[in-house]
């Protein structure tokens, strides 16, 4: 609750079946209410000053004036939390994803096809609690293409390391910051995003279109290799093991932690068991507490491990949790991450690795 009073939804939508259903869903939790629905954006627009509700839950594909536009203009003018609500399918992916790096703070499936509304009730309810205790921020433009690198060759001390990151809320803008500031030479990244089925997919796609590194949602077995990024395929956790041949992903089902499937707590904890004192953990913004347990394994390892700092963060629950429990070297601002990264992973031979 906001205040000691419930959290006002605004539902857009232009399907009546789908508010309908999101209606009910946003009713049947105690702490939030249905402030109201609407159609279009234009029906939107105006309920939206007059229900002054804490958040909206905004469909992609609509007439009159689609989601991602809608979502736009309002981030320009009347800024608000907003979680979409979008289908499945290879042309919503690509406009939700938009709609993450353009100020929107969550993302849940339609219900519908494999996905129930029994299924996306809770999931639902805690996206929209995590959006009302949101910090917005002004989107950055995404960079242009930024494979080719200047920057010279640096010999890595750490030869067998690999960076973790863990994200929730917020991630897929914060995590775009992070890995565009990085270099090509970097070590293996492994990167565990809470995101639905299929948006993984196009997250790990845009990503590499705009990073030195390359990104690629992991597959089972792939093999870790410097200058590449792995990030977590949505509904499966994602695990590092040590072979013969070097550390390779494990991509599996299983129970959800901390309420997510992908969790960050189970890679982070494979990370400090196969890994240990050559790893670095960072933890970003993200509601809950998943990463937290995990990010400390990894401490207890000998790795290095990183929090974001309040002031940059979305939501400051996952670092927060983390700090509580002491698992956190150090406490950055977004914009220091990929500097600090560089500087203690790419330092020359000999060099302190203070």
């Amino acid at each position: 609750m906001l205040s000691g009073r419930k959290i006002k939804v605004l539902i857009v939508d232009d399907s009546a079946i789908v508010r309908k259903a999101l209606s009910d869903i946003v009713s049947s939790h105690a702490e939030l209410e249905v402030a109201g629905t609407a159609p279009d954006p234009f029906v939107a627009r105006d309920k939206i000053l007059a229900l002054k509700p804490d958040v909206l839950t905004l469909d992609i594909e609509m007439p009159r004036m689609d989601g991602l536009t809608f979502l736009k203009k309002l981030m320009r003018f009347h800024p608000l939390p907003v979680v979409i609500v979008s289908s499945l399918g290879q042309a919503s992916s690509r406009a939700t994803i938009e709609a993450l790096q353009s100020g929107a703070v969550e993302v849940v499936v339609k219900p519908g096809g494999p996905y129930s509304v029994t299924e996306m009730r809770d999931e639902l309810a805690r996206k929209i609690q995590a959006a009302a205790h949101a910090t917005l921020r002004r989107p950055e433009t995404p960079p242009e293409g930024r494979r080719a690198d200047s920057t010279p060759a640096i010999t890595t001390t750490l030869s067998s390391a690999v960076i973790a990151i863990g994200a929730s809320t917020g991630g897929v803008e914060a995590l775009g910051r992070v890995l565009t500031q990085l270099p090509a030479e970097m070590p293996p990244i492994v990167v565990t995003q809470h995101i639905p089925p299929v948006f993984s997919a196009e997250f790990a796609r845009r990503l590499d279109k705009i990073c030195r590194v390359h990104v690629k949602e992991a597959q089972e077995g792939d093999r870790l290799e410097p200058g590449r990024v792995m990030v977590a395929p949505g509904n499966f956790h994602l695990t590092v093991v040590k072979t013969a041949a070097g550390y390779r992903v494990l991509v599996r089902d299983g129970e959800r932690v901390q309420y997510q499937r992908p969790s960050v707590d189970v890679l982070f904890q494979s990370v400090a068991r196969e890994v240990g004192q050559d790893a670095v953990g960072v933890i970003l913004t993200g509601m809950g507490a998943d990463g937290a347990e995990g990010l400390l394994a990894m401490k207890r390892s000998g790795a290095r491990t990183m929090a974001e700092d309040e002031a940059s963060c979305v939501v400051f629950g996952m670092p927060r949790e983390a700090i509580r429990l002491g698992a956190v070297d150090q406490i950055l601002s977004l914009d220091q991450i990929a500097a600090e990264l560089s500087r203690y992973i790419l330092r020359p031979a000999g060099a302190p690795a203070s």
